[in-house]
């Protein structure tokens, strides 16, 4: 065929990295149309339906425009949820930033919760990517480099308010909180929006006083 050229420089790119972040206006509005056009199918079909051709023919490209910034699909995947990542990483950072006694965490970890679960309610995309990466072993790591972020920047609010505590031990809760507010999030959008709520609901009772206790 005659994409077997492309397909062949294609595995001489590492997997799951975009070939370039474009710098040019041109550049950058491909970048974006592959990346709308990808949404919009794995919305659709999921991320185990996408396709690269179907990418071309809905983006109006050719196969070497679009392999141009994308090697594979798995670049492509990689990138969306890089992207929804930071949008997480944001709403952690502003909500820790705010805890100034140790009353407040609980309160900023709920909404954590809330923002985190609304969140994916309202992207299809992201929750289809976010149930991927039990099978898929890049997506794998890029939810553990994030887990382990949001887990540090609690860690430095564990420590501004227990200063006197073991940081290894403060590092131990707070990857397990976060694990814990992650499964928690990720089984109730599993779930009708009724029943998810009312996990939601249930697991912010639940981890105030789980805190508490530990850190007595």
């Amino acid at each position: 065929m005659s994409q077997q050229p492309v397909a062949t420089r294609r595995r001489q790119q590492p997997t799951g990295q975009p070939r370039r972040i474009p710098s040019q206006q041109r550049g950058r509005e491909r970048f974006e149309k592959i990346l709308a056009v990808a949404s919009e199918l794995i919305e659709s079909r999921g991320s185990d339906g996408l396709k690269m051709s179907e990418i071309v023919e809905k983006a109006g490209l050719s196969f070497g425009a679009l392999y141009q910034y994308f090697p594979d699909k798995s670049a492509i995947i990689r990138t969306l949820a890089e992207r929804f990542n930071e949008e997480g990483r944001r709403c952690v950072e502003a909500e820790l930033a705010k805890v100034a006694d140790p009353a407040a965490l609980a309160g900023a970890l709920a909404t954590i919760a809330d923002e985190y679960y609304a969140f994916f309610r309202r992207e299809p995309v992201m929750r289809d990517i976010w149930h991927a990466t039990h099978t898929d072993k890049l997506l794998q790591q890029i939810d553990a480099e994030d887990m382990e972020f949001h887990a540090r920047a609690l860690l430095t609010v564990l420590v501004r308010l227990w200063p006197e505590r073991d940081r290894a031990e403060l590092l131990a809760i707070a990857r397990l909180t976060m694990q814990l507010l992650a499964a928690a999030v990720r089984y109730a959008v599993s779930l009708d929006a009724e029943a998810g709520d009312a996990a939601i609901a249930l697991f912010k009772k639940m981890q105030g006083p789980d805190i508490g206790r530990l850190l007595l």
